[in-house]
């Protein structure tokens, strides 16, 4: 898949604010400072679309991307909605805060009927999380598509990465009978962009119409 463009649509509070579902949605969603910015710019190939913050949290809304791609194939060319949600696990939010994190978020992710996929991203650099591993259970549970992203694995030693990844996994089997799709990714290096790429035009194809 080649982006041809990639551009900033608009910033939600509520889901009946988002653009109207009239093509494919891809959301990505993690915990803060997990590298989601650095990878939505990875995989469009621009490298201020998503906004990088060093303060954790930063995102606050749902903010829409409109993309248009073609396929390698020179075939038609396709549109979709790429989706930057808020982060999860900031501990600094209030009580209030994170309420209403909960309310948009749960609205988003089970209301929205365009929703092909979501991609959840996890920081290769450390051990299983707990709100990790609650917030994918919560998607299954709700029936929502999603596939894993373990993101920075250039940020520490791939011994370190794989057994982190392999940790992950191994904890995810002892409830589940069937493993997510899961991909490895890098921002600097663009590790995996034609991984996800490839993924999002054959979910793409096989949409009708």
């Amino acid at each position: 898949m080649k982006i041809n463009s990639a551009k900033y649509l608009i910033s939600s509070a509520q889901i009946k604010q988002c653009p109207k579902p009239d093509r494919p949605e891809y959301a990505f969603i993690g915990r803060s400072n997990v590298g989601k910015s650095s990878l939505i710019n990875m995989i469009t190939g621009q490298k201020a679309l998503a906004k990088t913050s060093a303060t954790p949290g930063k995102t606050q809304l749902i903010n829409h991307f409109e993309i248009e791609s073609s396929s390698a194939e020179k075939g038609p060319k396709s549109r979709w909605f790429l989706v930057d949600l808020p982060g999860y696990g900031y501990a600094k939010r209030s009580q209030s805060e994170r309420a209403r994190w909960e309310e948009m978020i749960n609205g988003y992710l089970r209301k929205r009927e365009n929703l092909v996929q979501v991609f959840v991203l996890i920081d290769s650099r450390h051990t299983p999380q707990k709100n990790d591993l609650e917030f994918v259970s919560q998607l299954d549970h709700w029936k929502v598509n999603f596939s894993l992203v373990f993101t920075k694995t250039d940020k520490e030693k791939p011994a370190v990465v794989a057994r982190n990844i392999q940790a992950f996994l191994d904890k995810l089997k002892e409830t589940w009978q069937f493993l997510p799709r899961h991909f490895v990714t890098s921002a600097e290096k663009k590790l995996g962009r034609d991984e996800l790429l490839q993924f999002i035009e054959n979910c793409n194809k096989e949409i009708p119409g």
